[in-house]
């Protein structure tokens, strides 16, 4: 492990709010508003405004590194131990499309009954939520430049379906164009025009910055079973196959399962490696990515229609769950936190069921293999 620099230690000054920070946030609540109630009028589902469609939902165990160095053992991280997960794989749109619509990647991990100081408003949990992409950078370095193209996707939120499986192949084309020359888009990718690519070869990055126990971090989870690694790239089939994610992740987890590290990167320069802007890919020749845990997944059922689709709509995920070692960094970090709590109470409210951050509240409605509360 070698660093070109020491890490940076956190402090509060390391972020800086944007004026008019707190009138953009209202407008993303509206836009958010949009799309779970068009959802909500069209289909009765009561859906987040963001990652609707799980692809899947898995039992997992984390197992803390032993001995790390102390830059890398902070918070749940600071000692050896072993902690039950979940583990949401998710695409990006607010409304259910058919997986032949490409597009960003989200893995939502939670780790369960974890103790310490908790960040305000999450005292009555007892988890850890980290929510990561598959891509390094987000696309908009603050909240006021992400707001034009969500309001966009609130407008067209369950509109027009054959329109956007045609979009999305044409920019898929493009993008492959992109990559050739190595210049990808991460617009474009958002836009429909991401590598279909099958979730389980690919790695997951935090991509905004957080407080990491003394210092200040962003986290990556990257498969290391020799199964997983070698579906890294690998195209997705979904010729009228609207569910070929699920189909395929569970094909492979059904049979093999897999194992994951939770890597983190230190921030070794706020010049360089910005808190506020997180379309700023950190290098990693200055800090690379070291393992901190494992995520071992056993085989087994990766997604039932009913009872997964049941419990995930139970649960809630934000990186506003857990502990203040771990508190979220920058504007968009800071947006999420009231955008996150204004999806949850529509959903709640509409399911009749409060969200739930921690499992152990939330309750099952079908037997099945997969994973369900117990």
């Amino acid at each position: 492990m070698t660093y070109s620099a020491a890490p940076v230690r956190y402090s509060s000054s390391v972020e800086s709010l944007a004026p008019d920070e707190e009138e953009t946030v209202a407008k993303l609540k509206d836009a958010v508003d949009e799309i779970q109630h068009t959802m909500d009028e069209h289909h009765g589902a009561r859906l987040r405004g963001a990652h609707a469609k799980g692809q899947a939902l898995l039992k997992a165990r984390l197992t803390v590194i032993d001995n790390l160095p102390p830059s890398l053992a902070q918070g749940l991280f600071a000692s050896a131990g072993s902690y039950d997960a979940i583990m949401r794989f998710s695409t990006a749109p607010g409304d259910i499309l058919d997986d032949s619509v490409s597009g960003p990647r989200g893995l939502a991990l939670k780790i369960l009954e974890v103790e310490g100081e908790r960040l305000p408003d999450t005292s009555s949990a007892d988890g850890q939520d980290f929510l990561m992409v598959n891509g390094p950078i987000f696309p908009n370095a603050t909240p006021a430049k992400f707001l034009p193209g969500f309001k966009g996707l609130a407008k067209t939120t369950d509109k027009a379906p054959g329109l956007k499986k045609l979009v999305s192949a044409t920019l898929q084309t493009i993008e492959a164009g992109l990559e050739s020359v190595g210049m990808p888009s991460p617009l474009v990718q958002t836009l429909g025009g991401a590598p279909n690519t099958q979730p389980l070869g690919d790695i997951f990055f935090t991509q905004v910055a957080s407080r990491y126990g003394d210092y200040i971090a962003k986290l990556s989870l990257a498969p290391v079973s020799p199964h997983l690694t070698a579906l890294a790239g690998t195209k997705v089939d979904a010729k009228d196959r609207p569910d070929a994610l699920r189909e395929d992740i569970n094909a492979v987890i059904q049979r093999e399962g897999g194992v994951w590290e939770l890597r983190v990167q230190l921030c070794t320069d706020l010049e360089k490696m910005p808190v506020e802007d997180p379309t700023v890919e950190w290098d990693q020749d200055d800090s690379p990515f070291i393992a901190v845990a494992r995520i071992e997944v056993a085989p087994q059922e990766s997604w039932d229609d009913r009872a997964s689709a049941d419990l995930q709509a139970q649960l809630a995920f934000s990186p506003w769950h857990g502990l203040a070692a771990f508190q979220p960094l920058g504007g968009i970090s800071r947006a999420r936190k009231s955008v996150y709590e204004h999806s949850q109470a529509f959903r709640g409210a509409t399911n009749a069921c409060p969200m739930h951050a921690s499992i152990s509240d939330a309750h099952p409605t079908s037997a099945s293999g997969a994973l369900q509360p117990e």
